[in-house]
């Protein structure tokens, strides 16, 4: 099982782009966590099937609606087993 590292750029702190997060990868069947930066970027770590994950990361792209996604660098990892989706703090 692989998992998706993501930092997302852009105006996406303060705009509920964790909740979004959490959100989307819990429906989704998704396990990872996600957090703010102190850089400003928002990181996301989640595992599951490549073709869930991949939907995620197209909803990275978007970010909701009052976040603006300059852009997102993600790479593939192994699996680390994590359980559950959480933000983290």
């Amino acid at each position: 099982m692989p998992a998706l590292h993501a930092v997302v750029h852009g105006d996406v702190q303060g705009v509920g782009f964790r909740d979004f997060v959490q959100r989307r990868a819990s429906r989704a069947g998704l396990s990872g966590w996600v957090r703010n930066r102190p850089d400003g970027t928002v990181e996301v770590l989640a595992e599951g099937d490549r073709t869930t994950l991949g939907g995620l990361l197209e909803e990275l792209m978007r970010g909701p609606g009052m976040a603006e996604v300059e852009r997102v660098d993600a790479d593939w990892e192994p699996a680390q087993g994590l359980s559950g989706f959480s933000v983290k703090l």
